[in-house]
C-alpha cells in the first residue's frame, strides 16, 4: 500500500511501487488534468509538484512520491497560482491547452523561487516543458505579468 498526500488529502493506493506517478494520479485517482505527453520527461505535460517543486510524473515512480506532497493541476492553490491563472486567462496564452497543465505547473515552481524572472531564467525553468502550438512568447508574457502583478500585491511569488 502507497500512501501518498495528493492536493492536501491523504490517499492510500494498491499499485505496483514501480507505477508512474501520473498513471496512478489520472488511473486510479481519477486527475485527469495532468496529461501524458511523451513518456520520457521530455515534454513536460505530466509536470506536477513534489513538495513544492515541478516534475515529471511519467518517469517518477509512486514509491518515490510516498511521504511526499503531491499537487496537480487541480490542486493548486496559491497567490502564485492565482497570478500565473489570470495571466494565461487574460494573454490568452492557450492554444490547443493540451500542454498548459504542465506549463502551469512550471511556471508556478518558477515564480516561487524567482520573482523577477528575466527572460533567461523562464527559458531556464521552462526548458523542459514543449507547446506545439508554439505560444512560447505568450508563456513568457504570462509568466512576467504574473510575477509583476505578484510584485504589485506585495504578496508571494
Amino acid at each position: 500500500m502507497i500512501k501518498l498526500t495528493v492536493n492536501g488529502e491523504p490517499r492510500s493506493l494498491d499499485v505496483d511501487p514501480d507505477m508512474p506517478l501520473l498513471w496512478a494520479l489520472r488511473d486510479v485517482l481519477g486527475l485527469t488534468g495532468t496529461k501524458y505527453g511523451c513518456g520520457i520527461a521530455r515534454c513536460g505535460a505530466c509536470y506536477v509538484h513534489m513538495d513544492g517543486h515541478a516534475l515529471p510524473s511519467c518517469v517518477t515512480p509512486v514509491s518515490a512520491a510516498e511521504g511526499k506532497a503531491i499537487t496537480t493541476i487541480e490542486g493548486v492553490e496559491s497567490d502564485t497560482a492565482r497570478a500565473v491563472r489570470a495571466a494565461w486567462a487574460e494573454l490568452n496564452v492557450v492554444q490547443c491547452g493540451y500542454c498548459q497543465s504542465g506549463q502551469i505547473m512550471s511556471a508556478i515552481d518558477l515564480l516561487n523561487g524567482n520573482a523577477e524572472p528575466d527572460d533567461a531564467a523562464i527559458n531556464a525553468a521552462m526548458q523542459g516543458n514543449l507547446c506545439r502550438c508554439n505560444t512560447y512568447a505568450r508563456i513568457r508574457q504570462a509568466i512576467k505579468q504574473a510575477a509583476a502583478s505578484l510584485r504589485a500585491q506585495g504578496g508571494e511569488a
